[in-house]
């Protein structure tokens, strides 16, 4: 068999169609015993980089508890809210506080609003 040197080779790649260069592949995977395919490991990385838990959060008060004003005021505090928009707010709950947030900055309101006694859920 004569050997066929590197240039001849890049050649034959350069003028062969795929469907000949797709031949080409499973004949060397066979003969070899290997494959052309992306090793599944090089995946692994970006799933380790993958969030584990919920991106987008939101904070619902749920009672308000024995001191009714102090809700009111930190209410006031996190949303911008004027006195009657947050004592209406605090009226009604259940209601959102704050939503599509991130959990790190919920978890900030949660405990400011359980200091003042309400009663909260992180959804």
């Amino acid at each position: 068999m004569a050997k066929l040197t590197n240039e001849e080779i890049l050649s034959f790649i350069e003028e062969a169609t795929i469907l000949e260069l797709n031949e080409l592949v499973k004949a060397i995977e066979e003969k070899f015993g290997v494959t052309a395919a992306a090793p599944v490991a090089a995946a692994a990385p970006a799933e380790e980089t993958a969030p584990t838990g919920p991106v987008e959060v939101s904070v619902i008060l749920k009672e308000f508890g024995a001191s009714k004003v102090g809700v009111i005021k930190v209410v006031r505090e996190i949303t911008g809210l004027g006195l009657v928009e947050a004592k209406n707010l605090v009226d009604k709950c259940p209601s959102p506080i704050k939503e599509n947030i991130k959990p790190e900055e919920a978890d900030e309101i949660k405990a400011k609003l359980e200091a003042a006694g309400a009663v909260v859920e992180v959804k």
